[in-house]
């Protein structure tokens, strides 16, 4: 029995570790830090990150797993690069999956998550006007896992942070157009009231439309940078 255990512990400090080193390349990817394409070299993260490369190696896996990391034969891990045609389908996904959460988030009505998602909105208006549209992505993070966790249905949560990390370069790159972070707060905005009003068909039909408005931006910049 005290083999077992022994074999089975699982050490805090590491585990704590590598989510750190995991979410640090995982912000790094999503805010174009690390572009697609770009070859990730571990030496060179060992260094950035400040940790060894064990740890490297099991965040590039997990990072891998989700979509965000690409192995080459003979160069080794690159961020992952996306076709239209991908996007397309992953934002297609995304809507269908994203309606249906809006709808059970104002179904379900959980004060708790309405505050939540109140919190971070309000958190979006304050750092719209920031060059550095980080903050502004972090807080929008944040509102869709209080909606995804809100929706109450773990299947559901799960596809779509897989989507979401899948499509966050995608998510900058439509942030970055000065003339929509203003019509894409109007469109969360009025995500929140329909949800806090309890209106499914509303919570539904805002999250689609956001999501159709988003795609537009980020395929078109998709398609022009890859003709």
């Amino acid at each position: 029995m005290a083999k077992i255990e022994s074999e089975l512990n699982v050490s805090r400090e590491s585990t704590s570790l590598r989510l750190l080193v995991e979410n640090r390349l995982r912000s790094a990817i999503g805010s174009g830090l690390f572009k697609p394409g770009q070859r990730l070299i571990e030496r060179e993260l060992c260094e950035q990150v400040g940790v060894g490369r064990t740890s490297i190696r099991e965040a590039l896996r997990q990072l891998e797993a989700e979509g965000l990391v690409t192995t080459i034969p003979h160069r080794g891990p690159i961020v992952s690069t996306i076709s239209v045609e991908e996007a397309e389908q992953l934002y297609d996904l995304r809507a269908l999956l994203e309606g249906y959460a809006g709808r059970e988030c104002a179904r379900l009505r959980d004060p708790e998550i309405i505050g939540r998602l109140r919190k971070q909105f309000v958190q979006m208006g304050a750092v719209a006007g920031q060059e550095d549209r980080s903050d502004l992505l972090a807080a929008k993070t944040e509102f869709y896992a209080a909606l995804l966790e809100g929706c109450g249905n773990v299947f559901v949560e799960r596809f779509l942070k897989m989507l979401l990390n899948r499509v966050t370069v995608l998510r900058m790159t439509s942030m970055t157009q000065s003339n929509r972070i203003g019509r894409s707060l109007a469109e969360i905005e009025t995500i929140l009231v329909a949800i806090e009003a309890g209106d499914e068909d509303g919570a539904e039909q805002a999250c689609v439309q956001h999501i159709k408005n988003a795609a537009a931006i980020a395929l078109e910049a998709l398609r022009r940078d890859n003709p």
